[in-house]
């Protein structure tokens, strides 16, 4: 498990909302990553790295139409 300082923002496609990913837990080279989000609704979730995507970040040229 590592701490991610600073938090990284989050976009979770399934639920439609965000959040920041506060944790990874790495299980080996046989297993997905794992982010543990903080969610804007105030709920923690645990989610492997194919359900979630980055927020929308101008700087970096990543726009809303990039989150599908």
């Amino acid at each position: 498990m590592l701490q991610l300082n600073p938090p990284i923002p989050m976009y979770i496609p399934e639920q439609d909302i965000e959040g920041w990913a506060h944790f990874i837990i790495d299980y080996g080279p046989e297993s997905y990553i794992y982010f543990v989000i903080l969610t804007d609704k105030g709920e923690w979730w645990t989610y492997d790295n194919t359900k979630v995507k980055g927020c929308i970040n101008k700087t970096m040229n990543r726009y809303e139409k990039n989150r599908d």
